[in-house]
């Protein structure tokens, strides 16, 4: 499979098809990324991919890995009125939010005018009513 260069911050979902070894262009993208550092993640994102591993040897290696992506502190006292008016926004548009981190996420996006690179469903709400950018694979 040929696969273009991420342009974005990478999320969870994508990392965990990848290491689940789902080969797809996805996967692909973030090998690609992982190999050339074209990519960033956030701290949120780095805990929820770390704290799933019940092997000592695969969080080690998966955290070696992660770590040569740029890396972004993604949530503080100063986004916390912004995303908690953002989640009540989403509720009263009927949005189900499966968790505060995927607003939290979706704010930093904004915020900093980065796409993010997912396949979570939840995240489509986001593009919808908040203007998250989606990123795309460059080819």
């Amino acid at each position: 499979m040929k696969c273009g260069a991420i342009n974005g911050l990478v999320d969870a979902s994508i990392c965990i098809y990848s290491l689940n070894c789902i080969n797809s262009l996805h996967s692909d993208a973030l090998d690609l990324a992982l190999a050339n550092g074209t990519a960033a993640i956030g701290d949120i994102i780095f805990l929820e991919i770390l704290q799933g591993f019940k092997s000592d040897k695969d969080y080690k290696n998966t955290k070696a890995q992660l770590s040569k992506l740029n890396h972004y502190e993604m949530f503080g006292q100063h986004r916390v009125n912004l995303c908690a008016s953002n989640y009540r926004y989403l509720r009263m548009k009927g949005v189900t939010i499966s968790s505060t981190a995927g607003v939290i996420i979706s704010i930093f996006c904004i915020e900093n005018k980065f796409p993010l690179f997912f396949k979570d469903k939840d995240f489509t709400q986001h593009i919808k009513y908040l203007g998250l950018l989606r990123a795309s694979l460059k080819t």
